[in-house]
Order: structure tokens, then sequence, then C-alpha cells
């Protein structure tokens, strides 16, 4: 695994190594110290597995606060998204900022989104199916999240084939904004190695 810097602090795309031969592949999805040997000691305790139907869904932006934040290792099984990260930790030098990649069954790209981001994906492909583990359970009560489409964010989401904008949940529509959001996570500087 191939860890690629992404401008966050904390935020890295993962490149797996890929065995290909006439028979199909072979990956490791997941390796503890392999992880660990790239910086990442989340001990995950859930995988979850999600399918939207239609191209043009999206989920987010969610986060769980302190003490049930997570960190999560995302990555797509099947279609193709458009996955963002928005770095919410008070102090740290990318506050606000985010990071958007496309992840698809055939790059196998993975993203580890440390504790401290909003975590969102909108479908570019009919039947996507994405999956990711996390290293806290889910909390109803330490459920969160801030509106995709918030413009002091300004994220780069994809023309939505319904032109009306993307297929949300009812909890997604009425999202608070970035500007009434009092971030509960604090940037913690890398410790000097």
């Amino acid at each position: 695994m191939r860890a690629i810097e992404t401008g966050l602090p904390g935020l890295l795309l993962l490149e797996p190594k890929i065995f290909r031969d006439e028979r199909g592949f072979f990956l490791e999805s997941y390796n503890r110290k392999g992880f660990a040997d790239l910086g990442i000691t989340a001990e995950f305790v859930q995988d979850n597995h999600a399918c939207s139907t239609q191209a043009g869904v999206l989920r987010g932006l969610h986060f769980q606060t302190p003490p049930m934040a997570q960190a999560k290792l995302v990555w797509v099984t099947r279609g193709s998204v458009l996955d963002v990260a928005v770095d919410l930790r008070v102090g740290s030098p990318t506050f606000g900022r985010h990071y958007a990649v496309e992840l698809n069954a055939e790059n196998f790209l993975r993203l580890f989104i440390p504790k401290g981001f909003a975590h969102a994906y909108a479908t570019l492909t009919p039947d996507c199916e994405f999956q990711y583990k996390v290293d806290a359970p889910y909390s109803p009560q330490h459920d969160a999240g801030i509106r995709w489409d918030d413009p002091d964010l300004n994220i780069p989401w994809p023309q939505f084939a319904t032109g009306a904008g993307p297929v949300l949940s009812g909890k997604d529509k009425v999202l608070p904004f970035f500007k009434e959001f009092q971030s509960p996570f604090v940037f913690e500087a890398p410790a000097a190695g």
C-alpha cells in the first residue's frame, strides 16, 4: 500500500498493490501492520456497506462529535463516486478546506479520513457500492453534519443528472451551514520524528 499526501494533514489517499493476471486481480484491502507502517493506527471496530441505485445520490457531509468521533477508511467496490473530506479541526492550517477525489471500482483507491473531518460522497454512476471501516461505532446522539452545498466550503460537486441537484436524504437537506458550526475538534500537530 502506498500513501499519497493530500495537502490536508493526516488525510491520506491510499493506493493498494494490485496483482492482476488472466483470472482477474488480488489485493489486500486492509493490513494492520501495513497501515501502522504508514502511520495509520486507528483500530477499526465496524465495517459498513452502502448501495446507491442511481447516479446523483449525495450522502453527507457527515461526522460524529467527540467522544464518539470516527476515523474512516473508505473505498468503492462498484461504480464511481466523488469523495470529499473537509477539515473541521480548529487550529489546523487547513481548517475549512476540502479534498476531493474520484474513488471507483477501477482505480481501487482508498481514502483514510482521520477524526475531525466531515465526509461526503456523490455517486457518479448508478448502482454504486461504497464500503468503509470506522474506529468508533455509530452513535445517534453524536451524529452531525454540514450542508453539502455550503458556499463557504465551495466544493466542486459534479453536475447532477436530475437538473435539480443531488438526491438527498431528509436529514441531509436540513443540515446547518459551516458558518453556524462550532467545531468540537482541535488540531494536534504530528509529533516531530
